[in-house]
């Protein structure tokens, strides 16, 4: 997430939110009630009110009044909760939130002071919509006047609560062993645009209560922010009215629209349209950019650089985007590629094309009578009813649009039900996949042997059979995998699996499809299991301190699920690495055998990079990576920040591979690779315990 905020030399606009007498609020300031009604937000002099009702801040959906400005991106809010005013409800609360959206079950982070349960304080999140509610409560008993500060970076969020606004400490995990407690700081993917602001609810619904709040400053973007159409949106016109809310500081906009992402996030081509002081811009009408309208299935990116008074000033925004729907049916359930479909009653939906008014359904298990098919009896409706379907099959389907004037061919998607061949790896549709890929599978319950196919040609993938060249031979049993070697970059790769059952009966597979990045993986932990007694899990290819006096590093969590599945950078696993450099052991390392990919001078990479992300809690040891050959030395470069540990957002590491060979190291023949914390490194630390999360582990080539 890039951080856009600006401040004196810190990137940050500081707004100390002290307005007139009146009760009007700040510039750039709103306030609603959201899941409630007849609440209110005054401010006079420095002094905020907030009157509400409300049950309360908590469960899967809130009831509470909200005074907020939007916020893109990192940053904080502190204020001063002076009084919680008359009432009878302990829970009652007022404090600082940050929230993704303004409906009720939005995702929210929220530091509050109650009127006296908890302990008087309350740290409490929502981390998914719609789902339950987590908090933190307890340690020191506080009461009002008390200062509260709620902080982003990246998507880690903390709460923290002082008596003076300037000693500050971070409301502790609670001691109450419940299990809807949260910690502080709590990790939750919210958006870059988010609200930021004062809350409160009287905790009982229909009673009205007041809070006061002074001393309140937050960071205010002076980037442009929430879009209208929203990024990502699907926008079911040929023409757009563009608008957005206009950064704190800005007094005029450069504006960005065009096809390409590139070109907009460059600023090149013909994507400038110019500078203007109003807030929105129109496309797709004669006499404005794109006269002749937007083109439907197409993809559009814009982009609002917010330019201060002096001309000079610039801050770059985001780059939004949002889709004119083809003229084709599009989003199908069930997914294209889905897997695992109940054959029973099977209904098949999509969303109609642009300007659709009738649809014609081809559906069938045989690839090439779908496609071909041109009879068929339109409808009105979007759903088609597929009836019970058979077990270890695919099936495939085409939706036709008539729009009034002509009729627009679909795309052809599948799906399979239980018992077919699946799981294929890489997944299907994945992006950024190495170079260095191996292909896997799972087999169809009758399989008895299988039929590979691979390459590039989409079509000539559907329709190759064994003497095609995109036929890679027979595949018995068990043997459920392929290794293409080096692979393009940046190339889409198609491939089909069809099964062979003990009759010599073959049915095709679907077909399958993954793109390539440019870089060689070496481990994304994704593979590890719970499955030890397979060999399986991550400690098993890691190998840390166990049983080694001299090596404080263990790695992974002592109970299943031994990967991290929380805290991850991609996908969905990373390498937890705890270390204890103490009582006499100074170094914690943990290292991994290359069994494949051993030459690190293939494809042209030239730079390792890998991930990490510590804890504010964590002793300040140095981190290091060291690789090795057979024979010899390692070889070990550290990380520049010797209290890396500490970092607590995710941070990628990229080293020269020239810094190893330079060591001696024979890059061509790689053995062994180790990450670790501690005097290996070669700098001098004092020592202590922490975790680290380390993920997505590449060689890349250089940067141009």
């Amino acid at each position: 997430m890039c951080k856009k905020l600006i401040c004196l030399a810190c990137s940050v606009f500081v707004l100390s939110l002290v307005g007139s007498a009146s009760a009007q609020l700040p510039a750039g300031w709103q306030n609603q009630d959201i899941g409630t009604t007849d609440g209110s937000t005054n401010e006079s002099g420095g002094t905020w009110t907030i009157t509400a009702d409300g049950s309360d801040i908590w469960g899967s959906s809130d009831a509470f009044h909200f005074a907020y400005v939007p916020m893109s991106g990192d940053g904080q809010m502190v204020a001063r909760v002076v009084e919680i005013g008359a009432g009878t409800d302990g829970w009652a609360r007022g404090g600082v939130m940050i929230r993704e959206t303004l409906e009720p079950d939005s995702k929210h982070v929220t530091i509050t002071i109650t009127a006296g349960e908890g302990g008087g304080k309350e740290f409490l999140c929502r981390p998914s919509t719609g789902g339950s509610s987590f908090s933190s409560y307890g340690g020191t008993s506080v009461s009002p006047p008390m200062w509260l500060r709620v902080v982003r970076e990246g998507n880690l969020f903390t709460g923290y609560y002082s008596e003076d606004g300037a000693n500050w400490e971070q409301q502790p995990d609670s001691t109450v062993i419940e299990g809807d407690l949260t910690t502080n700081p709590v990790e939750i993917e919210m958006a870059a645009d988010v609200y930021i602001g004062l809350c409160f609810t009287s905790h009982i619904e229909g009673v009205m209560r007041t809070c006061s709040f002074d001393n309140v400053s937050c960071e205010l973007p002076v980037v442009a922010l929430n879009p209208t159409p929203a990024d990502g949106a699907i926008h079911p016109e040929t023409w757009v009215s563009l608008s957005w809310t206009p950064g704190h500081t800005a007094v005029s906009h450069d504006v960005y629209f065009g096809e390409s992402h590139a070109d907009v996030e460059a600023g090149t081509g013909d994507t400038f349209q110019g500078n203007q002081p109003s807030t929105f811009f129109v496309v797709g009408f004669p006499g404005f950019p794109y006269p002749d309208g937007l083109v439907p299935g197409t993809t559009y990116y814009w982009r609002i650089d917010e330019v201060e008074a002096d001309g000079v000033t610039k801050y770059t925004g985001n780059v939004w985007r949002f889709l004119v729907p083809p003229r084709t049916a599009y989003n199908p359930d069930p997914a294209d590629g889905a897997e695992f479909v109940d054959p029973n009653a099977v209904t098949l939906r999509w969303t109609a094309g642009f300007g659709a008014k009738l649809h014609t359904v081809y559906f069938g298990d045989d690839f090439d009578t779908v496609v071909n098919a041109t009879i068929g009896m339109p409808s009105g409706t979007t759903t088609y009813n597929a009836g019970t379907l058979e077990l270890e099959k695919v099936y495939y389907w085409r939706v036709d649009e008539f729009d009034g004037v002509e009729t627009h061919k679909g795309d052809i998607w599948s799906f399979t039900t239980p018992g077919a061949v699946r799981n294929p790896q890489p997944s299907y549709g994945a992006t950024d996949v190495g170079m260095s890929a191996t292909l896997s599978w799972s087999p169809a319950d009758s399989a008895a042997s299988h039929e590979l196919y691979f390459g590039t040609d989409k079509e000539a993938l559907r329709s190759a059979d064994t003497g095609s060249p995109e036929y890679i031979g027979s595949r018995a049993l068990g043997a459920e995998s392929y290794d293409p070697g080096l692979l393009e970059p940046d190339t889409a790769y198609y491939w089909r699996v069809d099964e062979a059952d003990a009759q010599g009966n073959t049915s095709t597979g679907p077909l399958w499809t993954f793109t390539t990045g440019a870089f060689l993986l070496v481990d994304d932990f994704e593979g590890y299991t719970d499955d030890d007694a397979a060999g399986e899990a991550i400690w098993q290819s890691w190998i840390d301190g166990f049983g080694v006096a001299d090596n404080g590093a263990q790695v992974g969590n002592l109970m299943p699920p031994y990967a991290e599945q929380t805290i991850v950078h991609s996908g969905l696993q990373s390498m937890p690495l705890h270390y204890t450099n103490e009582a006499g052991v100074t170094n914690s390392e943990a290292a991994m055998t290359l069994t494949a990919r051993r030459d690190w001078t293939q494809a042209g990479v030239a730079e390792l990079s890998l991930w990490f992300r510590g804890a504010s809690g964590n002793a300040a040891d140095p981190l290091y990576v060291a690789v090795a050959n057979s024979a010899g030395a390692p070889a070990v470069v550290a990380f520049d920040d010797p209290s890396a540990a500490t970092i607590r957002t995710w941070t990628e590491w990229r080293t020269s591979l020239q810094e190893f060979a330079s060591r001696g190291i024979n890059l061509t023949n790689m053995d062994k690779i180790a990450i670790g914390l501690g005097s290996q490194s070669g700098i001098v630390s004092a020592g202590g315990s922490g975790t680290m999360f380390i993920d997505d582990i590449r060689l890349y080539r250089p940067e141009p």
